[in-house]
């Protein structure tokens, strides 16, 4: 069933103006019956204009007089060819700006734990860009040191359906190429609940940043060559002066005197 233009608006407006029930509301306007509710108790929609739907082409005020009168009436929209495929979604996905922050974090996820994606399909399920997903996969993030992956759908930046439907589109690629899910792939896929419930991964400080590949058996080459360096001979040599030849002769001389 086609929508209003302004569902939540015309919702505003059909709830102020007629006596038509919240479930007549919100199956015309293509809302939750609770939704509606809220409108009418003044906690949703707050500061939102009513859109009239009968000034704007939308409803017959006869629509309205017949759900009026028989409350399981279903309102019936007019036909109006500007509102055809409103519900389909054009052009890059919106991403509110209270969950922009969280991009990053579900980018770290799908590229960690959905390998097989590719940079258009993250693109898809997150909407984001090249370049963000290449920072991260190359881990060059301003802000990687401090990011841990979370599940976009946990987040609310796509719906489980789009990717499992995105999941299932690289496999079957994958698949069709010759390439096969390695084991530890393979282990990578887990649900939502399990990537919420794992434990953070540790963080390195910032003071020893860039020591990740710095080994032990560095330090016992160094240690080596120091060693080595500093082999001296037998200590003994520091203390024994070498032997006089005069000193030598003298000595012999004095006891060939005192012979005679």
């Amino acid at each position: 069933m086609s929508k209003p233009l302004m569902p939540k608006a015309t919702a505003v407006w059909l709830v102020d103006n007629t006596t038509l029930s919240f479930k007549q509301i919100a199956d015309f306007c293509g809302l939750h019956e609770l939704e509606v509710q809220g409108i009418a108790d003044g906690d949703v929609a707050g500061g939102v204009k009513g859109f009239d739907p009968v000034a704007n082409n939308q409803l017959d005020p006869i629509e309205i007089e017949r759900g009026e009168k028989d409350p399981r009436y279903p309102l019936k929209l007019k036909y109006n060819a500007a509102a055809q495929g409103e519900e389909k979604r054009r052009g890059p996905r919106y991403t509110p700006l209270s969950k922009r922050q969280d991009r990053p974090a579900s980018i770290l996820w799908l590229v960690k734990f959905h390998p097989e994606l590719a940079d258009a399909q993250i693109r898809r399920l997150v909407g984001t860009t090249n370049s963000t997903i290449e920072a991260i996969r190359g881990r060059t993030h301003w802000n990687i040191s401090n990011l841990q992956p979370i599940d976009p759908v946990a987040l609310g930046l796509c719906r489980q359906s789009e990717l499992d439907k995105e999941v299932q589109k690289a496999a079957a690629k994958r698949a069709a190429e010759g390439g096969v899910m390695n084991d530890d792939e393979r282990r990578k896929l887990v649900s939502t609940e399990q990537s919420l419930e794992a434990d953070a991964e540790p963080k390195m400080p910032a003071g020893i940043a860039g020591l990740e590949n710095f080994s032990i058996s560095d330090m016992n080459v160094e240690a080596d060559r120091t060693s080595t360096a500093a082999d001296y001979s037998d200590a003994d040599s520091f203390f024994n002066l070498p032997d006089d030849e005069d000193e030598d002769e003298e000595d012999d001389d004095s006891t060939n005197k005192r012979d005679r």
